[in-house]
């Protein structure tokens, strides 16, 4: 016998206080009474048998049932509001949302975007980014741009382009009494970190043969890698480039790479979900990626 179902609107109410902890927030969100959240969240109790909140004079917390409960009960939302999402979104061929880190966006998605656009008008095409690996399940996103070695569960991962890792700078820190003229003189200088990718420096100095506490000497270090970028652009220290980042920079002059030395580094991919078809307006981004990352990535 199939169970029935508690009342959606109580479901809603209970979702809503759950997160805020709070009838009074959550009544502002779903434009209700506070008296009609509390009449919902004592219903649903009734329905369930079970006692949800536990009400204090100045708090409100969640019963140990109900905390067990609220993450199915937020996932089945999220899932309703994806499904509805995309049901509005059927036969609108062409809008296109896709996902990638922020520094390859801001490095070097957006700058050749506009060769997309002239190709193809007719798509509306949304990017978001993140520093985290996208969720399809949970997200309107498409398809997504991913870091790494191409082994990810649920998805297909097509290849893009490889990575080398190498030291940027300012041409102007190749001149002057602390020149940067070879490897050894970056005991000296300010490096620059990222935070999410500070194993970087390791990586090069390794393959460079040089001491590996170099990178613990004083530096600047940013949460993002475009920041890091900027600040070798402007002078501030030495930073480890990743091609993608630093190849329209170093093409432009504003950065120059002091030593022939690089080290392989993991790769980018295009990556859609398994469970989903691919559309000729992903396919033909994808498709203008691909060619683009070939012809464009530098050597």
């Amino acid at each position: 016998m199939t169970a029935r179902l508690p009342s959606l609107n109580g479901l809603r109410a209970f979702e809503a206080a759950a997160r805020h902890l709070s009838f009074t927030k959550a009544a502002q969100e779903l434009n209700v009474t506070q008296t009609a959240i509390s009449h919902q969240i004592r219903r649903l109790e009734e329905e369930l048998g079970l006692r949800l909140f536990v009400r204090q004079s100045r708090a409100l917390t969640l019963t140990p049932q109900a905390a067990d409960y609220l993450p199915n009960i937020r996932a089945a939302f999220q899932d309703l509001r994806t499904a509805t999402d995309r049901l509005l979104r059927t036969g609108n061929d062409r809008v296109l949302t896709i996902s990638t880190l922020t520094s390859l966006a801001v490095k070097w998605l957006l700058p050749r975007l506009s060769t997309f656009q002239e190709k193809h008008p007719e798509i509306d095409v949304r990017i978001t980014t993140s520093t985290e690996v996208v969720d399809f399940r949970s997200s309107n996103v498409d398809a997504a741009v991913r870091y790494g070695r191409g082994q990810w569960p649920g998805v297909h991962a097509e290849w893009l382009m490889a990575e080398q890792l190498f030291p940027v700078c300012s041409p102007k820190l190749l001149t002057g009494a602390r020149a940067l003229k070879q490897p050894e003189d970056l005991a000296r200088a300010t490096l620059l970190h990222t935070s999410t990718t500070r194993d970087d420096w390791r990586v090069w100095l390794t393959a460079a043969g040089l001491p590996i506490q170099i990178a613990q000497n004083p530096s600047l270090t940013f949460d993002l890698a475009f920041m890091t970028v900027q600040a070798a652009i402007d002078g501030l220290g030495v930073a480890m480039g990743h091609t993608a980042y630093v190849a329209d920079d170093i093409a432009n002059g504003r950065l120059v790479v002091p030593f022939d030395i690089s080290a392989p580094s993991a790769g980018y991919y295009f990556v859609v979900p398994v469970d989903r078809p691919v559309t000729p307006v992903i396919g033909a981004f994808r498709d203008w990626l691909t060619e683009t990352a070939k012809t464009q990535a530098p050597d």
